[in-house]
């Protein structure tokens, strides 16, 4: 049986240790690219807002500690909260290299894939970690998408808001809040967003290529989000069955 009674100190010195590991990078990235304040107050609250929301998931959901494929993700976010300091900083006005954006962005999304076999090889999965996982990828290409949005074109800003947007109209529309099936159309979909979004970032191609990159990822996006949104409308009666069993059984 799970106690209960250690739960909060275990997740909470792990994400402690996770706040300082976030606050070293920064460090690191003040002493090798110059930070700005700008970028300082963003990573430090990005690093708070990280604590306090994944202290209280890993509460809700019962979890005595993060496990090994968590604390990969952890890692994938502080990177993110590197990033979100550098796009910080360059809308504060402050530049920064373009490489350091670009490495820390491409190391992150070539983590995304370690978290989820490392989850498989010690039978560690968990909804917390999936919504984790994901989660901090919809982040980063948020923030990627602002930088784009800059440098390249506002259409980024779409890429960015998409899955913020299906959240919060599943809210007024609760079908669209079912389960989906895995397709690995959607997988690929969505992995495409962050690599043109970090080869736009990176300015290897005229702004004019890059933007025609970061249009045709959006137009897969948006199939993709219509796609799964179709099989969520045909699929509708069952989720409103389901969700009027688990009231009743609730109410019960």
């Amino acid at each position: 049986m799970l106690d209960y009674s250690t739960t909060p100190a275990r997740v909470d010195h792990q994400l402690a240790a996770a706040a300082v590991a976030q606050v070293a990078l920064l460090g690191a990235l003040a002493y090798q690219v110059g930070l700005g304040p700008v970028g300082w107050l963003s990573g430090v609250a990005y690093a708070l807002g990280l604590a306090v929301l994944l202290g209280g998931a890993a509460r809700r959901a019962g979890s005595a500690a993060l496990g090994p494929a968590d604390i990969v993700t952890l890692a994938r976010a502080s990177l993110v909260g590197g990033v979100t300091a550098l796009v910080a900083d360059r809308l504060g006005g402050d530049g920064y290299p373009v490489a350091t954006l670009v490495l820390l962005s491409s190391v992150a999304l070539a983590l995304d894939g370690v978290d989820g076999w490392v989850a498989r090889r010690t039978g560690t999965v968990s909804a917390l970690g999936a919504r984790f996982d994901m989660e901090v990828d919809a982040f980063l290409v948020l923030v990627l998408s602002v930088h784009v949005a800059v440098l390249v074109t506002p259409w980024a800003l779409v890429i960015g808001a998409m899955r913020y947007v299906f959240v919060v109209v599943s809210w007024v529309l609760p079908w669209l809040s079912g389960n989906l099936p895995t397709r690995y159309s959607a997988k690929v979909v969505a992995a495409a967003q962050g690599i043109v979004l970090v080869v736009a970032s990176a300015q290897l191609f005229a702004q004019q290529i890059a933007a025609t990159m970061v249009v045709a990822a959006l137009a897969a996006l948006i199939w993709s989000f219509a796609k799964s949104a179709t099989w969520l409308w045909r699929a509708r009666p069952a989720h409103t069955a389901v969700t009027r069993r688990v009231g009743w059984a609730s109410a019960r």
